[in-house]
This record gives C-alpha cells, structure tokens and sequence, in this order.
C-alpha cells in the first residue's frame, strides 16, 4: 500500500483564533500549518511518519501540501527518506484545489497502481487505533472481495451528528449511506467517519470520474474527502473498522486539548498508531 497525507489546507480558523488572541501565548504558531503544530514532543504529522514507518503497512509515504508552506514541509521532511512532498501550486484558501483532486494530483504524480492509504493531517486517533489492524482487515476484505474500500468509524454523540459524516451500515459493516452533517433525527446512526480512509487500487480511477462530475460544482461539493466517499458507496463496496475516538485540530481549543494530552498521556510514543 502506499500512504498519502493531505496537507494543503490553509488552517483559517485555527489561525484566526491564534491571531485574535492577546495573550501571545500562541505566538509561535502564527503561520504554522496544521501538520506541522508540535503535539507532545514533536509535529502532529511526525507521529503518522513513524507509525508507518514501525509498522511497515506501506511502502510509499507522499505528502500533498500548498505552495505557500511547500519549504517548511520539505525542511520537515529532510529527516525522513522515505517521504516525498508535493505541491499543488495554490497560494490561499481561495485558490485551494480541494482535497480529493489533492489526491488525485498524487495518484497521477507519482504513478500510484497500489491501495492508498489517505490520510487528513490534520488528525491523531486514540491509542486502540492500529494501522497493522487496518491492513490485516484491508487484507481481509480484498479477499473476500475485491476492489473493497474500508473507512473508519467510532460513536459520537446526538449533537455531535450535525458537525460530521455519518454512516449507516448493515450487519457486515458495510456502508449503506454517508449522510453528510444530519440533524439527530435524520438517522439513526451515531457513526462518525474520519478523515482517514484505504481505496483500493480498483477505486482509484473513480477519482477522475468524481471530479470530471463535478467540475462545475461550488469547491465545497468536492473539497472534503467524504464527498468523494458518499458518492463512492454505491459504486464500490466500502465498509467500516471501528475504532473508539479522535483528535480533530480545527481550531485552538481542539489544537490545545490534542497537544495537552499527547504531553500529558502518551510520552511514549513508540507503539502508537502501529
């Protein structure tokens, strides 16, 4: 398999936040993308790269980020060989290319023919979340039927639906629907996805059909990852490996709470994720 991470976000309301506040407290982080905010003792996207590194689940790790925090992803990346960075030429928000052509734009830089592993670099999982797990089940999955996509999944709560994907299953977990940020009462489902999914190299020329649909649409209909996976659902078998919990950094408090607990709770990092 091969990894991508996405990293070509430009972090708007995290640096608003840090910008708005007065205490200089967070001054440091002014400018810094997501990926690249230390957690603990060491940038939240290192804690990805040694995952997959110690639990050899890939060969191939690549790195989509923006022209503009292209140098400070590849200073970064000088210490790890084995990850290639990528540009996808945007300067601002305004310009972003959205994260499913990101991976696409990896897909076809660097000739990816394999099962990809993708990645939001902006999130950490809690400590029962196992990339060799992932792999097995990947594993698994392809043999009973191949081409198959595998999303993860953990409980959020009745307020909560309204902020995420949620996904119904059936008895196999395998995806039904995606319902995108519903009301409580629009589903059942409790099943919050992360931005953390394996297409399976079967999948992966669905990107462009994905995108050529819709060219015309607002950035929003195909900036997220899970619009691509919503409309991937009926087109390919996609199923779900649960897992008990997230990091999600979007703003300050959400970055704050993250790196306090990586400080605090996991010091040892050397199992983590593998």
């Amino acid at each position: 398999m091969k990894a991508v991470i996405l990293a070509a976000g430009y972090g708007t309301r995290l640096q608003r936040d840090v910008s708005s506040d007065r205490s200089g407290r967070f001054a440091h982080l002014v400018g810094v993308p997501k990926p690249l905010l230390p957690v603990g003792q060491c940038p939240l996207i290192t804690r990805w790269i040694r995952a997959l590194s110690r639990s050899g689940t890939v060969d191939g790790i690549y790195v989509v980020t923006n022209a503009l925090h292209r140098a400070a992803f590849e200073e970064w990346a000088a210490e790890f060989p084995d990850v290639q960075v990528l540009s996808d030429q945007t300067r601002s928000n305004d310009e972003r290319l959205g994260a499913v052509a990101c991976l696409q734009l990896a897909v076809k830089n660097f000739s990816i023919q394999d099962h990809v592993v993708v990645i939001g670099g902006d999130t950490l999982f809690k400590e029962d979340f196992s990339l060799s797990q992932v792999a097995e089940k990947v594993s698994q999955l392809q043999a009973k039927r191949e081409g198959s996509c595998l999303v993860l999944s953990y409980q959020c709560r009745d307020e909560e639906t309204q902020k995420y994907g949620i996904l119904e299953v059936d008895e196999d977990l395998r995806v039904l629907h995606m319902k995108e940020k519903p009301q409580p009462s629009e589903t059942e489902s409790r099943r919050a996805c992360p931005c953390f999914y394996v297409f399976s190299e079967e999948s992966l020329p669905l990107l462009d059909s994905f995108l050529e649909e819709k060219q015309d649409a607002p950035i929003e209909a195909r900036d997220a990852p899970g619009n691509f996976v919503s409309w991937l659902i009926p087109r390919k078998p996609v199923y779900v490996h649960e897992i008990s919990g997230r990091f999600d950094v979007g703003n300050l408090p959400s970055y704050l709470e993250c790196d306090l607990y990586f400080r605090e709770k996991l010091q040892d990092d050397k199992p983590y994720m593998v």
